[in-house]
């Protein structure tokens, strides 16, 4: 064995096995490797390696069962789990059944090494560690894009986790999703998931939805109110929108996260809490404490664990299997038959902005499942506002940032030659925008464009653009 360790690779993709026996060898590591789960796990009974990296989807035993069996019986082998299904039920899964590392396919081989290197090292320096990880049976965000990953690796590595979080995205992102996934694989999953929105509350009744108060505690109060923090006991506490809350309130909140314990309004007794704070917010809190909104020992409590979920216009390759998963929901809530969206609609729409971002696409889903005309959706069948071209108001000032938005989503679907595509349209524009300036008259345009006359000719000709009987025209 070299000093660096040895890693077995279990896969049934032999161009999969030969990268990565490639690159580790390269690297230093003594590779062996084995096309099933049941030829390693057979050689691991008398033979035992530094790190397993095995994949998720295997015949026979599957990456999941081969994970299992390894952790009971040599729990301080790390195994790194590889899988070209990257959805958040796989992550979990292999962090939950005691998973070192989660890398979807297609990974960088750097970070494969990076990764095989910390697993050996963590063998080596924790021999003999178990780790007892419960199974949870997982299901719901979607999403393959790599920002998406991110998101599913941080709730895997919380699962067996009290900590406090604190997730941060645009409305409409999805972050209550998360905090419900957070909770659900966690070891509070049995106890209560409280949520509250402290924007949609008038401030004068946050701290009563929070902390209950008692009867005659205040004109209105004709009873005793049990506030969230005792709902939530022993379980989760979603505060969305904690941007949005009151200064008085954060002091009250942060006493309570330090002393585990708070009164109710008008109560002389206090009350013990063990709650898991989740909170969430559209807003730039490091903002919000510069201008003296936001507590600056709070902001630091809640962001013990940030997790940051993207605008869905960086996750664009998502959209067309969100598009299939809220079309499959309305119709079932409708009970109607899903609406099918033609391949050149969903070209069109993955390439929309979406301010609104996966709310903004539930919606839009839902619209479809009622106003479409057929079973399959044309362009023409989209909602007005969807039609027109955007970013209309900013062109002058924003231009550039419009053929970015062009160029990534080109490259989100998978195209090549952006370059060439866009030249020819972009020298095709300023012409044709200099010609209307000088009347079609090609002398005036090709100073207006900077080129020389004999060039602006050239490219009329190579672009196919029509002329005019004042194109001849000094």
């Amino acid at each position: 064995m070299t000093d660096k360790g040895l890693i077995w690779i279990v896969d049934d993709d032999k161009s999969i096995r030969w990268v990565l026996e490639k690159s580790l060898d390269k690297a230093g590591f003594q590779i062996e490797s084995f096309d099933n789960g049941e030829f390693m796990l057979e050689k691991l009974e008398h033979s035992q390696p530094d790190v397993i990296i095995s994949d998720i989807r295997m015949p026979g035993k599957d990456g999941i069962e081969v994970l299992n069996q390894v952790t009971k019986s040599h729990p301080q082998i790390p195994v790194i789990i590889i899988t070209a299904h990257s959805d958040l039920s796989s992550a979990v899964k292999s962090y939950e059944h005691g998973a070192f590392e989660y890398l979807p396919k297609p990974f960088d081989v750097n970070d494969a090494k990076e990764v095989a290197k910390r697993a050996v090292k963590h063998a080596q320096e924790h021999r003999g560690t178990n780790k007892v990880i419960p199974d949870i049976n997982t299901k719901e965000i979607i999403g393959e894009a790599p920002a998406m990953q991110e998101v599913f690796r941080s709730i895997g590595r919380l699962s067996h986790s009290k900590i406090t979080v604190l997730i941060k995205g645009e409305s409409g992102t999805g972050k209550e999703l998360v905090a419900q996934a957070l909770h659900k694989h966690s070891p509070r999953s049995e106890e209560p998931y409280i949520p509250l929105n402290v924007a949609a509350i008038p401030k004068d009744l946050i701290e009563s939805e929070l902390f209950g108060h008692e009867k005659g505690a205040f004109t209105g109060a004709n009873q005793q109110r049990v506030g969230r923090f005792e709902q939530a006991d022993g379980g989760t506490l979603f505060l969305d929108e904690i941007g949005d809350m009151p200064m008085e309130v954060q002091t009250r909140l942060l006493r309570v996260l330090s002393d585990g314990e708070f009164f109710r309004i008008g109560g002389l007794s206090p009350i013990k809490t063990d709650v898991r704070i989740i909170a969430a917010t559209h807003q730039n809190l490091q903002e919000r404490v510069r201008e003296h909104l936001f507590r600056e020992d709070l902001y630091h409590r809640l962001n013990v664990i940030p997790i940051h979920l993207p605008k869905l216009s960086e996750r664009r390759e998502d959209i067309p299997s969100l598009m299939v998963h809220f079309l499959q929901k309305s119709a079932q809530q409708m009970s109607v038959d899903a609406k099918i969206i033609r391949p050149d609609t969903t070209k069109y729409l993955t390439g929309l902005s979406w301010p609104g971002n996966v709310r903004q696409l539930e919606n839009f889903c839902s619209w479809i499942t009622v106003m479409a005309p057929g079973r399959e959706v044309f362009i023409n069948d989209l909602p007005e506002e969807f039609l027109k071209p955007e970013n209309q108001n900013g062109i002058s000032g924003n231009w550039a940032q419009t053929l970015k938005n062009w160029a990534d989503q080109e490259l989100s679907l998978g195209h090549t030659g952006i370059l060439q595509q866009a030249n020819p349209i972009f020298e095709k524009c300023m012409i044709e925008v200099a010609l209307k300036h000088s009347g079609g008259r090609k002398k005036d345009a090709s100073e207006l464009l900077g080129w020389g006359r004999n060039t602006l000719t050239r490219k009329i000709k190579e672009l196919g653009l029509n002329s005019s009987d004042q194109d001849n025209e000094d």
